[in-house]
Order: structure tokens, then C-alpha cells, then sequence
């Protein structure tokens, strides 16, 4: 019996007969043992086969042409008489069923039902055109067990839909195997309904795509790295043996005195590189991003009915036909139109376990994503090699920023024991706390409340010292400082990456990647060049045409379809209905913000009347604080809701622009969701700091929201206390919520619902299922990878709350300190044990993240100038000192800053309903102003004191901005962006490089001139002693020619 023949001895009685009818379908109406039954057999088990034909013991049967027929059901059957494990062989889905050949990437699709028998003539018509073009190689296309059947019994519902996706996986893949790749199918899998296609990248295609892509790869060449000397080199081995315990234990980490060479790949020099372990040169991240760019590049062309039909439905307008005919289907709108589920690489192997091969992914959780190993430097090395260049860079920015803000908590702590070492010395929150004072203020709202005394805010005053002090504003400069030098620091660090990365010269790389469109936008000009064309041909049909001209039309048409899209790019008239609504959507939702936070301020207004009208003394008491509180809850329940729903919109509105390439699309969403999000993130803690308490008015002519909300007032010791309030509840609120629980949350949760319906669909032989299952479909069932722009934006969030309002808040680098060293290890573990492995991607630095720190770092100068002048009271303190004080200190203080009111001066229906509530009649009461008093000529008017102090406020802005500007731009200037030792490297690299190519060059010339001279020396004979000697000589053969 031949190998390619249908073994029909190992099947029942009931099978028999079925396998003779599927060989005499697929041959095409033939009787069985005729020529043409037969070659339909061997073509059918070598197109279906699980292994290579030489690999080959078990038979295999097409199984897909009995199920058209109705005898078995939808799934593939491989008859296999062995007992032997296949996962042993093929390590758990490592690699090929052959134990040799490794999956570099993975393809997931859902096999449906086909559309009936007829569909099986037409399948195998398909198979056989396709098979003939690829050649004798490919002849079998796509080994692996299973296929795409169809239930038996009567005909079903034709579904072109399902049909297409099938015509356009087959044509992709035939694609994918002329371009070199290897595939195997498995459609037997433990997950119901899921197809995989295992792809391989053999070492030819490897080796073309490295040279394609000019991958930088470590050549033979080894050299000594320049080593510091003198005293430097002994303060790096000091600090080398204190670090030591919180190093990770992992070689890519430990200090390198030697490198290697690198040089982009080419086939012609592989002479240069070592090459000795082919299956090691190219690493799994390598080979991944290599089978990535094979993916993208590939098309399918063809296709036997449009994305848009199905459930019976048919379009025959002549744009969707053109558009069948002319459009491209890479990896990307493959995805996106569902003919593939996922595409994703392969993890390295399980990462815990007793009996787990030793992997760089468990390597990682044992020393990266593990809780336990806080305290130890990131291995960045490792990371790029198993992430890629721009996770890596990710990692390693955050580690930096984790570094940095080290001294920066440190300074903030500082400065906060400061404010409570000397609150009992703070002179203005003595006075406002001494009841001999007596000091009678003013209602806080109309009617309900009552007059109070200014030493039942004693609290607020003193806790408002811990934070507005003298030391604030020292801690506003140096926290300036300090992102300039973080910049400056990431800068150098990320020059170091590159150079040890071997990503020095990739711009040029990078500026061709730039230009690749995306697939959304190739379609977007397709669909506008069909529109043009079509358009031009109603007017050719209306116009009649010219006798002279005829030649001249028929030109234009036959070049119509091989121009269609060149030179045809989306405009600004295109894209204007899109910009347009992003302006509209944009404009509209900073206005829902708006409206979100004036509600909360009139919920605060309302809520202080209400409580006022309280019997409980302590509640009244405690109104501000209650306000407050409950007030930045609600405001930050609105924030973390908001954050999420404004991602999502900044994402469709960036799709509908239509960007043209990957990296402007990103660049796109992350401006727009920035500043969505900086909006809502920062909008309530603007308003405390600026606005609260500026507008309110005065006793008697007080300003009104929708003339019912009185606007609410500063407390007297000033806002800064409320703002810091404000500050802390948000940021924790969010670090706690939305960056860590959600997080760790939301993943438990979906992995515990995946669990819950792997249960139900097998809950008898669940642990077993569990234990068996391969890789790619352990990693299937993993979230897939959605970027980086989420981790960043929350970072940059927290980098804006640590900067920006830092002058109210100094433990908020403390704070930040103590999320991240959690976020980098929560990060870590959801990228290792949580996550499908990203494809790799190379980059030279964190791209648009850089000039949004830049601004946020320049805009956090202007910020705390405003925050120090104007919401705290250190401008009023230093001009009362040195103007208004007659002792030369602060005694006095807060009797200036307060001015005095006439009570029948109140309109009418305002005062309070219980002016004695106090005990006793009250004539005059005050509030914090700068005004006249009632018994002046031009009373309550705004005073010379005013005008005074909001000059110093102003001129202490520009001083303080200029100052900070430029002490920041000098720290930028002082330290180099590239290490001195760093650009020495560099430098050396091309030193070494171009010796190299030079001793190549004259070992070629050495080489040349050696066969030049033997030649020289043959033909010597030949000349001495004639022609007849040349020709018996040993070098002429066969004598005369």
C-alpha cells in the first residue's frame, strides 16, 4: 500500500465506505479506483497531513470530505495507532509536530461550517489552482491535523461571509508559504471552536529579513569596553559592592568589560558573524518581530465575496467589485475583519512549576515580577530581550523616575517636619487660635447661618502652617530642579540603552518605517480613487467625444486601472468632516467637565446651608471639613469614570481622522487623551487654587450662582489647606483605585471568568484538560496586548500631581514613591503572567512622552508661582512684615488681613435668621478683604493695601518664573545629553568597524594577487617553450583542445 493512500483497514465498516465516496468526490465526479479517485486521495493526505511525508508512521484521512458527505461530524480525527504522547514531542507547543522546527508566531482563527457540498468541488478547484502556482515545495501547504468540514444531512443556508474568510485564510497562507514561512494547522485543540496555525521561519527567511530589516547583530569581534580610572574607578567598585545584595541575579545585568561588535546582517558578510549555533543567532524576540514583518507585507488580493456580504445579501455595485478586485488584506485588516481571531508569539514556556524547563520568562518572574524582590534594580537587559527595545525603555524610564524621586520624597518629608516643628511658633495661627481676641465673623450663607468666632477655624490654621510655610516655597525651586535634572538624567540613561542596545544609527530605519500607511488609511484612498474614477466615467459618458481625441481617451482608460491610487492622498478637505467633529467632541467634553465640577461647587454650597440649619453643635462645627471631604469623593468617582470613557472616545475620535501611518495614529491619541484627561484629572484642583474664594464679593453685595448659590468662601487661614486636601484624596485616590486595584482586580476577574467557563465546558476531566493543553493555547486564553499609552498616561498623570501643585502638597513625591515601586512590580507581573508576548519593537527612545514631560515640567514652574503668590498667604505675610508691622514681626497679622462690615448694611432676606445665637447683639463683623470700613468716606471699597499686595503677588511671579526658567535652562546646559564615555564608544565602534572592512578588503586584495601570480607562473611555460607545451601540461586535460 502506497504512503499517500487512504488506509481504509483501520477504519469500521461504517467509515469504509465513506472514505471511497470522500476520494470520489474530491476527484471530481471520477469512480473509486479509477487514475483520478486515487490522485485525489494522495493530494487530499498530503494537504491534510499532520507531519512531513518522511516523518510520517500513522495514516491520516481527509476527513473534511466525508463530513461534506454527512457521515462524521464537524471535527478533524487523527487515526493514530501509537500510544506515544505527542505535547513530549512537540514541547507543549513549543514547536512542530516534528520536535525540531519552532513556532516563531501564531495565527487564531474560528473554523466554521462550510456552506454545504457544493462549496467542496469549488474548495478543491481552489486547492488545485493554488497548489500547481506554488510549485513541487509546496505541495503540502498546510500539515497539521484537522480541516474545515461541514455536518452532514441536508443543505444549509449558504453563508458567503464565512466562506470568504475561508477563501482568504487559504490564499494568505499559500502566501505566506511562497514567501518562505512555514505553517502547521491544528484545528484538534482542547478550546472548542478555535483553529491555530503554527508558523516557522526557517533559516533562509531569517537570515533575508535581517538583511532586509539591517538588524544589528554581534559580529566575532570582541573589544575592551574603556574602563574609568584613578579615583572614579575606586568609587564604582565601592558602589558596585554596596549594591551587589540589591542587584537582580541575572547575567544580562552584571557589568560587561568586553562587547561585541554589531553590524546589520547581511548574507554576503556572514563570514563576520558567529554562527556557530544557528538556532540561538536569532533569538525568539528576533525571530517573532521578523515573522511580524513577513505578516504585514503579505496580502491577499483575491476573494470570492466582499468583507460587507453575507446571510445571503449580494452587492453588485461596481465600487464593491473594483474594490474586491483591487484591495489589499495584510495581517492588520485581517484581523480587524475577523478572518483571524488573534495573532500573537509565543512565551518562552511556563514560569512556575516544579518540573518547568528553565526559561527567560521564569527567570523574569523570579526576579522582576515578584512582590518579593521590590528592593532590587530592574534586569532592563532581560526585559528588552524578552519584550523588545521600546517595553524595555518603558521599564527603564520608570525605574529612573522611581530613582529620582527618591531625594525628591526625602527634601518633601523635610520640609514637612519642618512645618511641624515650628506650628507652635507661627505667630498669625497663635492669634487666630487665642480666644481673647474675640474676633466675630461674618455668616458664611444667607439666612441659616449664623455669626461665629474666627478661634473655631483654630485647626485649619494649624494644619495649614504644616503646609504653608517658608520652606515651601525652597521646596517649590528645588521640586523645579529636580525636573530639569530628572530630563536630563532619563536623557543620558537612555543614550547608555541605545549604545548597549546597538540602536546607535537607527534613524534611518525608523524615517522608513515612518512611511508605511496603515491598512485603514490605504483603504480610505482606495475607496477616494474608485469614487474619482467613477465620477470621471459618468462625465466621459455624458461628454461626447471628440473624433480627434478618440486615441487619447483610450490611453487615459487603460492607464486608469494601473494608476488607480498613485499619487492619491487623503486631504485637509478630506479629513475636515473628521477634524471638525473632533473639535465639536473635544470643545464638548472639557464643557462636561466644567459642568461636572460647578456642580459639585453648588452640591458644596447647598450642602454647608443645609448643615448649618443643623441643632448639633459639633456638626456645625465640622461643616467646612464635611463639605470638603465628601465633595472630593464625588469629585474623584467622577474623575476615575470619566478617565475611562474619555479614552475610548479619544481613540474613535483619532480612527475616524484616518492617520497614515502607526507611529502619527499614536501620537494622535496619546495629545488627544492627555488632554482629556489632564483636564479632568486637574479641573477641581484648579478650581480651589485660583478661583475659590476670588469672586465671592462682600457682606451686602455678595456674587450668586443662578442668583440662588452664594459663592463659597476661602476658610481664614486661606485655601491652601482645602487645596492640599484636595491634592492628596485625588492622587491617592486614584494611585489606589484606578492604577492598582483596577489592575490587579479587573485581571483576577476576567482570568476567574475564563475559569468558570472552562469548567462548564469540560467539568469532569477539567485538571487533566488544564494540564495538557499546548502553549499557544494556554497563551489564547491571555489578554492581548493593548500598548503602552495606559501605563505611560497614568504615569504622567502622577509626574503632573508631583510637579504641578507641589507647593501645597510636599509629601506627594512620597507618595508617588511608594505607588511605584508597587506599579513596576504590578506592571511586571501582568506582562509576564497575565499578557500574550507583545511583538518586539524596536526604538530609540520614549517618542512623544519626552515633550509632554518637558511641557508639564515648564508648565509646573508657572503653576507654583501662581500657587505660592496667590492661594497661599506668603506674599501677604512678607508685605505686612516689612510694610505694615510696627514691631517688626507677625503680631497683628491677621487683624490686617481682615476687614470689618456693618450688619444693617445686609440686603434684604440675607441676614441671619438667629442673630443672638452667639449671646450676645452683634454689630460689627468681619471677613478676610482688603476694604474700606464702614465708617470711612468710601466705604467698603477696595483699599490701597489691596493694590499693594497684589503687587508684590505679581512681581513675585515673574521673578520667580524667570528665576526657575533659567536656573532649569542652566542645568540643561551643564549636563551633557551623551556621556563623554558613552560618545568615546561610539566612536571606537566606527573605529573598529571601518579596520575591520579594511583588513576584510586587503585580505581580498592579498587573495587576488596570489591567484594573479600562480596565474602569471602558469602562463610563463606557455610562453617559453610555445604553445605546444601549454597544451600537454597537466593544467590542459585531455591535451589539444
Amino acid at each position: 500500500m502506497l504512503e499517500g493512500d487512504i488506509d481504509l483497514e483501520g477504519l469500521s465498516p461504517k467509515e469504509a465506505p465513506a472514505a471511497q465516496a470522500a476520494a470520489a468526490v474530491d476527484a471530481e465526479g471520477a469512480p473509486p479506483g479509477r487514475p483520478g479517485a486515487q490522485a485525489a486521495a494522495m493530494r487530499v493526505n498530503e494537504k491534510y497531513s499532520t507531519l512531513p511525508a518522511e516523518d510520517r508512521s500513522v495514516h491520516i484521512i481527509n476527513i473534511c470530505a466525508i463530513e461534506d458527505i454527512g457521515y462524521l461530524p464537524s471535527e478533524g480525527t487523527l487515526l493514530n495507532s501509537l500510544s506515544v504522547d505527542p505535547d513530549a514531542e512537540c514541547k507543549h507547543g513549543l514547536y512542530f509536530r516534528d520536535g525540531r522546527r519552532k513556532v516563531d508566531y501564531i495565527l487564531v482563527y474560528h473554523p466554521k461550517r462550510p456552506s454545504g457540498s457544493r462549496t467542496l468541488a469549488r474548495r478543491v478547484q481552489h486547492s488545485d489552482a493554488a497548489l500547481a502556482a506554488r510549485g513541487a515545495r509546496q505541495d503540502q501547504p498546510l500539515p497539521g491535523k484537522g480541516s474545515v468540514g461541514a455536518a452532514g444531512g441536508p443543505e444549509p443556508p449558504m453563508d458567503y461571509h464565512e466562506d470568504d474568510k475561508r477563501f482568504r485564510r487559504e490564499e494568505y497562507e499559500g502566501n505566506l508559504l511562497e514567501s518562505g514561512l512555514e505553517l502547521e494547522r491544528d484545528e484538534d485543540t482542547k478550546i472548542h471552536g478555535v483553529g491555530f496555525v503554527k508558523i516557522h521561519a526557517p533559516w533562509n527567511v531569517l537570515c533575508r529579513e535581517a538583511e532586509f530589516l539591517k538588524l544589528k547583530m554581534p559580529t566575532k569581534k570582541l573589544y575592551h569596553i574603556n574602563e574609568t580610572r584613578g579615583l572614579l574607578k575606586k568609587i564604582n567598585s565601592v558602589l558596585q559592592k554596596i549594591t551587589d545584595p540589591i542587584q537582580p541575579k541575572v547575567a544580562e545585568h552584571r557589568p560587561q568589560t568586553t562587547k561585541r561588535l554589531s553590524y546589520p546582517f547581511s548574507r554576503e558578510k556572514q563570514h563576520l558573524f558567529d554562527l556557530s549555533d544557528k538556532d540561538s543567532f536569532f533569538d525568539s524576540k528576533t525571530r517573532s518581530t521578523i515573522v511580524y514583518e513577513i505578516l504585514k507585507r503579505t496580502t491577499c488580493t483575491k476573494a470570492k465575496y466582499s468583507m460587507g456580504q453575507g446571510e445571503g445579501r449580494k452587492k453588485d455595485s461596481a465600487l464593491l467589485n473594483k474594490r474586491r478586485k483591487c484591495s489589499k488584506y495584510g495581517i492588520t485588516s485581517l484581523l480587524a475583519n475577523g478572518v483571524y481571531s488573534a495573532a500573537y508569539p509565543l512565551h518562552d514556556g511556563d514560569y512556575e512549576g516544579e518540573n518547568v524547563d528553565f526559561n527567560d520568562r521564569k527567570l523574569l518572574y523570579q526576579e522582576w515580577a515578584s512582590y518579593g524582590v521590590f528592593y532590587k534594580y530592574q534586569p532592563i537587559d532581560l526585559v528588552r530581550k524578552y519584550f523588545g527595545e521600546k517595553i524595555g525603555l518603558y521599564f527603564a524610564w520608570l525605574g529612573v523616575y522611581t530613582q529620582m524621586l527618591i531625594p525628591a520624597s526625602v527634601v518633601g518629608i523635610i520640609v514637612f517636619l519642618y512645618g511641624c516643628a515650628t506650628v507652635d511658633e507661627n505667630i498669625p495661627s497663635m492669634e487666630m487660635c487665642d480666644q481673647r481676641h474675640n474676633i466675630t465673623m461674618c455668616p458664611l450663607c444667607d439666612k441659616t447661618c449664623s455669626y461665629w468666632k474666627m478661634s473655631s477655624a483654630c485647626a485649619t490654621a494649624r494644619a495649614s502652617h504644616l503646609f504653608d510655610n517658608p520652606a515651601t516655597v525652597f521646596f517649590s525651586v528645588f521640586m523645579a530642579l529636580w525636573a530639569a535634572t530628572f530630563m536630563e538624567h532619563w536623557k543620558r540613561k537612555q543614550m547608555r540603552l541605545r549604545y548597549h542596545w546597538d540602536l546607535t544609527g537607527f534613524e534611518e530605519e525608523e524615517e522608513a518605517v515612518k512611511d508605511h500607511p496603515r491598512a485603514e488609511y490605504e483603504a480610505r484612498v482606495l475607496e477616494k480613487s474608485l469614487r474619482k474614477e467613477s465620477k470621471n466615467k459618468e462625465k466621459r459618458r455624458h461628454i461626447p467625444e471628440e473624433s480627434t481625441n478618440k486615441w487619447r481617451q483610450r490611453v487615459k482608460t487603460a492607464m486608469a486601472g494601473v494608476k488607480l491610487t498613485d499619487k492619491v492622498k487623503l486631504t485637509w478637505r478630506d479629513r475636515f468632516p473628521a477634524y471638525f467633529t473632533n473639535l465639536v467632541s473635544i470643545v464638548f467634553m472639557i464643557a462636561v467637565t466644567f459642568a461636572i465640577v460647578l456642580g459639585v461647587i453648588i452640591y458644596r454650597i447647598s450642602t454647608a446651608a443645609a448643615l448649618a440649619m443643623n441643632s448639633s453643635p459639633s456638626v456645625r462645627s465640622n461643616i467646612r471639613v464635611t463639605v470638603t471631604a465628601t465633595a472630593v469623593i464625588i469629585n474623584l468617582v467622577v474623575i476615575i469614570l470619566l478617565d475611562e470613557v474619555y479614552g475610548c472616545i479619544a481613540r474613535w475620535l483619532t480612527k475616524i481622522e484616518v492617520p497614515k501611518t502607526e507611529k502619527s495614529f499614536e501620537e494622535r491619541l496619546i495629545f488627544k487623551a492627555f488632554l482629556l484627561k489632564f483636564v479632568n484629572s486637574y479641573t477641581p484642583i484648579f478650581y480651589v487654587a485660583f478661583f475659590k474664594g476670588r469672586f465671592v464679593g462682600r457682606p451686602g453685595d455678595y456674587v450668586y450662582i443662578f442668583r440662588s448659590f452664594r459663592m463659597e468662601e476661602c476658610a481664614p487661614g486661606g485655601c491652601l489647606m482645602e487645596l492640599c486636601i484636595q491634592l492628596s484624596i485625588i492622587m491617592l485616590g486614584k494611585q489606589l483605585i484606578q492604577n492598582n486595584l483596577f489592575e490587579i482586580g479587573i485581571p483576577k476577574m476576567k482570568k476567574f471568568i475564563r475559569y468558570l467557563r472552562l469548567r462548564r465546558q469540560s467539568p469532569s476531566d477539567h485538571d487533566e484538560f488544564v494540564k495538557r493543553k499546548q502553549r499557544y493555547e494556554v497563551d489564547y486564553t491571555l489578554e492581548p496586548f493593548a500598548g503602552l499609552t495606559p501605563e505611560y498616561m497614568e504615569m504622567i498623570i502622577q509626574f503632573g500631581f508631583v510637579t504641578l501643585f507641589v507647593a501645597s502638597f510636599p509629601l506627594a513625591p512620597l507618595f508617588a514613591l511608594l505607588n511605584n515601586i508597587i506599579e513596576i512590580r504590578l506592571d511586571a507581573k501582568k506582562f509576564v503572567t497575565e499578557l500574550r508576548r507583545p511583538v518586539a519593537v524596536r526604538a530609540k527612545d520614549i517618542g512623544i512622552w519626552y515633550n509632554i514631560l518637558r511641557g508639564v515640567g515648564k508648565l509646573a514652574v508657572i503653576i507654583n508661582a501662581f500657587v505660592i503668590s496667590f492661594t497661599s498667604d506668603f506674599i501677604p505675610r512678607l508685605v505686612y512684615l516689612y510694610m505694615y508691622s510696627e514691631s517688626g514681626t507677625m503680631h497683628g497679622f491677621v487683624n490686617h488681613t481682615l476687614s470689618s462690615f456693618n450688619v444693617s448694611d445686609f440686603q434684604n432676606g440675607t441676614a441671619p435668621n438667629d442673630p443672638m445665637d452667639l449671646g450676645y447683639e452683634v454689630q460689627i463683623c468681619r471677613y478676610k478683604d482688603y476694604r474700606e470700613p464702614p465708617w470711612s468716606e468710601h466705604k467698603y471699597d477696595i483699599s490701597k493695601d489691596f493694590w499693594a499686595v497684589l503687587a508684590a503677588r505679581l512681581a513675585f511671579v515673574i521673578v520667580f518664573q524667570n528665576l526657575v526658567m533659567f536656573m532649569s535652562d542652566f542645568v540643561d546646559w551643564v549636563i551633557p545629553d551623551i556621556p563623554k564615555d558613552i560618545s568615546q564608544q561610539v566612536h571606537k565602534e566606527k573605529v573598529l568597524m571601518v579596520e575591520l572592512f579594511m583588513r576584510e578588503e586587503q585580505g581580498k586584495q592579498q587573495l587576488l594577487d596570489t591567484w594573479m601570480e600562480k596565474d602569471r607562473k602558469k602562463d610563463e611555460p606557455c610562453n617559453n617553450h610555445g604553445p605546444k607545451a601549454c597544451l600537454d601540461s597537466p593544467e590542459y586535460p585531455g591535451g589539444a583542445l
